[in-house]
């Protein structure tokens, strides 16, 4: 079994209020789960409100499909134009770890 993690540092846009900024995370993090059937939360930079960190974890048998769907996550994340990702962190676990 193979656990994967990614931690996605993201500067929101034109955002004043941390209402604002749910505004534009809560979607992030709800259509992770959705298409990729990934554990996902904001999980850092909560009281910022141009900032977020969004966590995101796949359990799988296989370790490159892990990789596969964290290479997804990614991409839809950093294609969303009203964010800018600043930096995007890969752990993987597996079975000697």
């Amino acid at each position: 079994m193979y656990v994967a993690t990614l931690e996605l540092d993201l500067l929101l846009g034109d955002v004043h209020s941390l209402k604002e900024k749910r505004s534009i995370v809560r979607p992030i993090v709800a259509e992770l789960r959705r298409r990729f059937d990934v554990a996902a939360a904001e999980a850092g930079h909560l009281d910022l409100h141009r900032r977020s960190l969004v966590g995101v974890a796949v359990v799988a048998t296989d370790a490159a499909y892990c990789g596969e769907v964290l290479d997804d996550c990614e991409r839809v994340v950093a294609s969303r134009p009203e964010i800018d990702l600043l930096s995007a962190r890969r752990r993987l676990f597996g079975p000697d770890d």
